[in-house]
């Protein structure tokens, strides 16, 4: 048989596509006439797609960048046995690294552990040192962390058994917190009631009461440790006059006593005096026996006069020093009642703390009912507070706070009581006050703020604030009231905030 022509073989590699319903490419066209003539077909070499390939293979360490520069240089030459050998050399390099990195951890591996170890001797302290047992865990976990051969899996032990004994102290550790709270709020309380008559004393635990309620703040008991300091100092001084003043009154009433005393004694020398004068006069005969006796007479009444005036002249001086005892002393209780007054203040703002308004609110709720008046209470929380913060800082914020208090006692009426409530979060009490007026109260407050708008860092930024009002009810609580109040300042800042709106 004749063998065909090129030209018939390639008619029949376009028939051989069109019954195979092929796409008449050039790779088709080749394989159907490497058929049709019985020719073997190579394979073209695929540098395009070996290229991706190399591209992909990571080259992260200076032994795997050389094996791919290798492999890229055999693509380059279309050499199949070169690239088989790169190919083989990279593998080999990628294995041997991965035997290198389970003995030895990475750069980045040992500085978390070195993290890890730091966070761990962080937390120790705070741990207490009773637990001996626990202490030598800690140490040995540090240890292996910090050991460059230690295998992942000891430090995977390790950690797992320190996390569940952290869980254990953690729960104790916070027991033992609420625990020591309560016994010091019921120590609190319990100087509060047997010091019930010294003010100053109640102000200084309502001040410790407000400070030991969660969750503590470091700044919050650093400024009650000051004030407390504040007012021991003052109140030591006062006491120390106050003893001094009493003493003097204790001595000034022993003189008086004394000098009544000798006027009685002298009184009843003189009268005893007198009748024996009378005695002698009485039986007398000749005027010569009664001059004698007149003249006792007269000697001891100039002595009886003299007398009176010194016992005047002293009892006088008594007086007048008792006087300004007393005088010293209601000044000295003056200074006690303020100090005790400044421990019901917040430290910041100066408005009432927690404890103030307790007792403001007792005192409020007490004068309504027994006057059948009106009684608000307003909750106010500054808007975007934590905004404020974070973009001017802590200290504006600080700064904010007492611009607000600032620009409400301006806005208030004198018998209107401020307290910061905790936070950002105000309440301020309205007597004789109904619940639209309440309302009308808060938002002449807000216009007053839009007028006086706060200045920090030569910027002025407004300061808004969101508000529920409740009107006390017959026989509802405090606690409940402010409940209501606090749901409505919720709704006011669900409604898009600088709101005021009444509670139901």
């Amino acid at each position: 048989m004749a063998a065909k022509k090129p030209a018939e073989i390639a008619k029949d590699a376009f028939r051989l596509i069109a019954e195979r319903k092929l796409q008449p490419t050039p790779e088709h066209y080749e394989a159907a006439y490497a058929e049709i003539s019985g020719e073997k077909l190579e394979q073209s070499f695929p540098v395009e797609s070996l290229r991706k390939i190399a591209l992909a293979l990571p080259a992260h360490e200076i032994t795997l960048a050389k094996a791919v520069a290798s492999v890229e240089q055999a693509i380059t030459l279309q050499n199949w046995a070169a690239l088989k050998n790169s190919l083989l050399d990279y593998v080999t390099k990628v294995e041997q690294q991965s035997a290198d990195n389970m003995h030895a951890p990475s750069k980045a591996s040992m500085e978390v552990r070195e993290q890890v170890a730091r966070m761990v001797e962080h937390i120790k302290p705070a741990l207490g040192d009773e637990d001996v047992r626990f202490n030598n865990q800690i140490r040995e976990l540090i240890q292996l962390l910090r050991h460059p051969t230690t295998e992942a899996g000891a430090v995977k032990t390790a950690l797992t058994t320190f996390n569940l004994r952290l869980s254990f102290v953690g729960e104790e550790q916070g027991a033992i917190r609420a625990t020591l709270l309560h016994l010091l709020t019921l120590v609190f309380e319990n100087i509060s009631a047997l010091g019930v008559e010294d003010r100053w004393l109640v102000g200084q635990v309502g001040a410790l009461m407000e400070a030991a309620k969660p969750p503590l703040n470091l700044k919050r008991l650093d400024d009650v440790k000051r004030k407390l300091q504040d007012v021991i100092a003052k109140q030591s001084e006062a006491k120390a006059r106050s003893i001094e003043a009493q003493a003097q009154i204790k001595m000034m009433l022993a003189t008086f006593i004394e000098r009544l005393s000798q006027m009685t004694d002298t009184t009843g020398n003189f009268r005893n005096e007198v009748d024996s004068f009378a005695k002698v006069i009485e039986h007398a005969e000749v005027l010569e026996e009664i001059g004698p006796a007149l003249q006792s007479v007269l000697t001891a009444t100039r002595t009886m006069e003299e007398s009176a005036r010194q016992v005047g002249t002293e009892l006088r001086t008594i007086r007048e020093r008792a006087v300004k005892a007393e005088e010293e002393i209601i000044k000295l209780q003056g200074e006690l009642d303020k100090a005790s007054v400044q421990a019901r203040l917040d430290p910041l703002t100066g408005a009432l703390n927690r404890r103030g308004l307790d007792e403001a609110f007792a005192r409020e709720v007490t004068t309504a009912r027994r006057k059948g008046t009106l009684l608000c209470l307003a909750m106010l929380d500054i808007d975007n507070f934590k905004q404020l913060n974070d973009s001017h800082g802590h200290d504006s914020g600080d700064a904010a706070l007492s611009h607000l208090v600032s620009v409400a006692r301006t806005s208030m009426r004198p018998q209107d009581t401020m307290a910061r409530y905790g936070g950002e979060e105000f309440v301020i009490l309205l007597p004789d006050t109904s619940l639209p007026n309440g309302v009308e109260a808060m938002q002449r407050l807000q216009r007053e703020l839009t007028k006086r708008l706060f200045l920090q860092n030569n910027e002025r930024v407004l300061i808004t604030f969101s508000a529920g009002v409740a009107q006390l009810e017959l026989d509802e609580t405090a606690e409940n009231a402010v409940k209501r109040a606090d749901e409505a300042m919720y709704l006011a800042k669900r409604a898009g905030k600088n709101r005021v709106f009444a509670a139901n």
